[in-house]
């Protein structure tokens, strides 16, 4: 059964990876077997988690990319196949929030949230996507959200993203799984993260919050590297399209 998630001999991108669910998953992926490919906005910024990778005794280096840039995405693409000669997994976990009422949410907020919440994992997902197709096999993680399914308040340009990356998993996984590769999303609940400050600290919508949680917390990143080891793994091989909510079950109350 261990040889199911086993991901020694596996090399992983997952971008987001400074900090909070792209860290935890990096390490959890690192645990497994496989070798990371630590993406932030800016290289420096990766270090630590590299640092952490290392002490694992697994490879890992990090790399820089602005996923809200074409130029960049496509200079990762070609960096991370270089950089170990292939890629078995690509976690696209890099996103950013803005928040305003919809009336007064601007073009440039809504602009910068659309392009690195969906136009850069489609870019990603394309570029990799080939070098995967071209090998025959590879997995394909997008992280969507609780509002992939609902709209949030005073989010939209988060929720439309999230939405359309839900969707985005589905459409790939239709097209690239009889060719053997499994593209799926995990859709996170409500975890402690830099994202997430603003409503930790609002005392009012923290305790609305919890209270809805059966789990009776929020999550921490740790909480989604078994999800992310499956979805990386042989033991989801018959596994497509599929969004996997990973919220404490919140969606099921």
């Amino acid at each position: 059964m261990n040889d199911l998630f086993d991901l020694s001999g596996k090399v992983a991108v997952i971008t987001g990876a400074s900090r909070g669910l792209g860290q935890g998953m990096a390490i959890g992926l690192a645990k497994a077997g496989a070798d990371i490919i630590a993406v932030a906005s800016h290289v420096d910024n990766a270090v630590e988690t590299v640092e952490k990778i290392s002490a694992l005794g697994r490879k890992a280096i990090a790399l820089g990319c602005r996923q809200d840039s074409a130029t960049e995405v496509k200079q990762l693409v070609e960096d991370s196949i270089a950089a170990f000669g292939q890629v078995d997994i690509l976690v696209n976990n890099a996103g950013t929030i803005r928040r305003a009422p919809a009336e007064d949410f601007s073009d440039e907020d809504w602009d910068v949230v659309m392009e690195t919440n969906i136009n850069g994992v489609f870019r990603l997902s394309r570029g990799i996507g080939k070098h995967m197709l071209a090998r025959g096999n590879g997995k394909i993680i997008n992280i969507a959200s609780l509002l992939s399914f609902s709209g949030g308040i005073t989010v939209p340009a988060y929720a439309a993203s999230k939405g359309a990356v839900m969707q985005l998993t589905k459409a790939l996984a239709n097209e690239w799984a009889a060719k053997g590769l499994n593209v799926n999303a995990i859709a996170p609940g409500y975890f402690a993260t830099d994202n997430t400050e603003a409503l930790r600290a609002d005392e009012e919508r923290n305790a609305l919050i919890s209270a809805r949680i059966p789990a009776g917390r929020w999550g921490n990143p740790e909480d989604l590297a078994g999800a992310a080891v499956f979805l990386a793994s042989k033991a989801s091989d018959y596994v497509n399209g599929h969004i996997m909510l990973v919220d404490g079950g919140w969606m099921a109350r």
